[in-house]
Formats: C-alpha cells, sequence, structure tokens
C-alpha cells in the first residue's frame, strides 16, 4: 500500500515537471518584466565552442531562470513562505514597518570610494568654477527606525562624513536636512528614490550650501500626478502585498524649455514626460528618465549657470533650482564620455554641482570620469 502510494506521488510530481516544462516551450519569451524593471535573458544561439567552454550553459541557465512560466507568481510566493517562516528579508531587501521595503546598504569597496572622491578633488583642482558635492542618504540610513530588529547595515551617516572629509570642495549637508523630517512621506516605500517632498528638503540642503533663498514649502502647491506606482525595490524584492506609493508635482514647467540629447543630437525634452506614467518606471517622468545630456533653459535671467553631474536622484530636485539658475547642464557620467573639465571651460559654467546618492556615489565606476 505504501509502495503505490509512493508510486502515485512520484507519477503526480513527474507529470506537473512535464507540465512546466510544455508550458516553457509553448510560452514566448518575454524580452522585458514590468515586474522587476530590467530586460530577460533571451535563448542563448548554439555552438559547439560555447558548449564545450560551458558557456552556452551558462547562459542557458540564465534563459530559463528568465523564462520560467508563471515567473512572478513564483517570486512572490517564495517571498509570502519567507515572511510566514520570520525573516525580514529577502534578495537584499528589508520587509520595515509602515510597509516599506528598504534595500540594505552594505559597506562599500574602498578602492573604489578613494577613486571617486579623487576625480572630485581632481575635478575641483582643474576648474575655477565652484565645485559642490552632495551625498545623498538613502532610506536605509533616514528611516533606520523602520527597519527590522537586529538588521545589518553599513553606517551611511558615517560614510559621508569619511567622503566630505576627503573632498576639497563645498559640500551639502542632506543628511541633517532629511533627518529632520524623518517622520514625512521623504522616501518612496516601493522605490529606492526620495519623494518631491523629500527632493523638496535636499533643495533647501542645496540653498544653504549656495547661499540662495529656497523658497517655503506652503509657496507651492503640490499636484499627485500618480497613486499607482510600485517601484525598484518592489520589483527587486519579490513582494507583491504592499500599496502602491504617490507621485507628486511641485513644480510648474511653463516658461522652461529642455533640450534632450538621447544620442547625441538635440531633440525637444519635457520637464514632465507623463507619458511615462503609463508604464512601469513612472519615476522617469521626470525628465523622461537617464539620459546622457539634457540643456534646460529656466527663463531666470541674470542668474548663474549650472552644471549638475548627477545620478537620478536628480531628476526630481531639479525644478525646484529653475529660479536660482539661468541655465542647467545635466550630464549622466554613464552616458557622457567627454571631458567634463573642457566643458566648464567651453560653456562658461559657473557652479558645479555633484549630485549623487550614497548607494550611487560609492558603487558607480564611472565617476571618475569628473576628473577628465
Amino acid at each position: 500500500m505504501k509502495r503505490n502510494a509512493n508510486i502515485i506521488q512520484i507519477v503526480i510530481f513527474c507529470a506537473f515537471i512535464a507540465i512546466l516544462a510544455v508550458l516553457c516551450l509553448v510560452t514566448p519569451s518575454k524580452e522585458f518584466s514590468e515586474q522587476e524593471n530590467r530586460y530577460l535573458d533571451q535563448r542563448p544561439k548554439f555552438s559547439f565552442e560555447d558548449l564545450f567552454s560551458g558557456e552556452f550553459i551558462e547562459d542557458f541557465e540564465g534563459y530559463v531562470t528568465d523564462q520560467f512560466v508563471f515567473r512572478d507568481s513564483w517570486i512572490s510566493m517564495k517571498s509570502r513562505f519567507e515572511r510566514l517562516l520570520g525573516k525580514t528579508e529577502n534578495n537584499g531587501v528589508f520587509f520595515c514597518e509602515d510597509g516599506a521595503l528598504i534595500s540594505r546598504f552594505d559597506k562599500p569597496d574602498e578602492s573604489l570610494l578613494a577613486s571617486n572622491i579623487n576625480a572630485v578633488n581632481k575635478l575641483a583642482s582643474s576648474t575655477d568654477a565652484d565645485v559642490y558635492l552632495s551625498i545623498i542618504p538613502g532610506a536605509v540610513s533616514i528611516w533606520a527606525d523602520k527597519l527590522p530588529e537586529n538588521a545589518v547595515n553599513y553606517d551611511q551617516k558615517a560614510l559621508i562624513d569619511d567622503i566630505y572629509s576627503r573632498a576639497n570642495v563645498k559640500t551639502v549637508d542632506n543628511y541633517s536636512a532629511l533627518s529632520a523630517h524623518s517622520e514625512e512621506y521623504i522616501y518612496y516605500r516601493t522605490d529606492h528614490h526620495w519623494t518631491s517632498l523629500g527632493a523638496y528638503y535636499g533643495y533647501t540642503a542645496l540653498a544653504e550650501a549656495m547661499g540662495f533663498e529656497a523658497k517655503a514649502i506652503d509657496s507651492f502647491s503640490p499636484e499627485t500626478v500618480s497613486e499607482e506606482f510600485y517601484g525598484t525595490v518592489y520589483s527587486s524584492s519579490g513582494v507583491r502585498w504592499v500599496e502602491p506609493d504617490s507621485i507628486e508635482i511641485f513644480v510648474p514647467a511653463e516658461n522652461v524649455k529642455v533640450t534632450n540629447y538621447p544620442n547625441g543630437k538635440p531633440v525637444e525634452g519635457m520637464v514632465y514626460d507623463k507619458s511615462k506614467l503609463e508604464v512601469k518606471d513612472k519615476y522617469s517622468m521626470f525628465f523622461g528618465g537617464n539620459t546622457p545630456m539634457l540643456e534646460i533653459d529656466t527663463g531666470a535671467e541674470g542668474k548663474p549657470r549650472l552644471l549638475v553631474l548627477r545620478d537620478s536622484y536628480s531628476d526630481s530636485e531639479l525644478p525646484f533650482l529653475f529660479d536660482d539658475f539661468s541655465h542647467i547642464t545635466v550630464l549622466d557620467l554613464r552616458y557622457y564620455k567627454m571631458s567634463i573639465v573642457e566643458f566648464i571651460e567651453t560653456n562658461e559654467i559657473d557652479t558645479v554641482l555633484i549630485n549623487y546618492s550614497a548607494s550611487n556615489f560609492t558603487s558607480d565606476n564611472t565617476v571618475f570620469r569628473l576628473g577628465y
């Protein structure tokens, strides 16, 4: 009797595996995962050379993993089981209070960090423009009280203090500005960026460092443009039971002209590309997302010319600067490969802002281009 029961279990299991295998074969491959916000591995081309080197097997495993039928459902189920088992973290993301999903921050590589700080110093010594370094702490630091008990996490406050002590430039105290408002909705709960409100407080820190007067918060009339935003941390965590975030616009875009250079040639850009609210990456609504270069004519005549060397945190902060600079150029070093020093000289830049999240500044291996 027991032997028959075992045979039945084996048959059921084999049938289940066979059905999954058939479904994987007949289901068309997906190129892009909206949930994970990334391109998926495609079926690799077979060659004996790749087979014997092991490359084909490795690529095929990646393909099967990415294209596995009902992949999103399996990921969600795994996260739910781990939550039920008492786990407080999945795939480097902490399950936090108030439904927040916060990425773990590990100790950065010191050699890369030193290289990036040296690049900042090299740029500052190569130009007469005022250079400011703005390192933005993440939710993992400002919202540390929301983290699970005994969560292992590297101290971003100490890290930022260390970076600033080694950088021979003017610095921006984002940490104090944000921590003073830590009870507010200053980070998305499902994304790694700050919200527009958090960006406002970052703008006040910039104003204090640069010596201009920040507008009062009550001078703005925020507009909620989406209440269905699930961001990057939601995608990587596997969690599917939390509430979505909302996205707000604080600054109107009238009289502001944006020129985008997505492929080296100028095209008309937008401060707020609301078509992006229809896709998964809704944060890319700010200026249309990542691009090598933006030129922004603000209409604020007689004000200085600003160059921003940025990561994506800058995108929601830039609109707050429209009244304080006549022209803002935004460069992304991951895509812009020309000399920064020459750009500053050629374009008569008055002020340079190096504006990065702590996570990106310590991990981005293109920051070295600052010094060239």
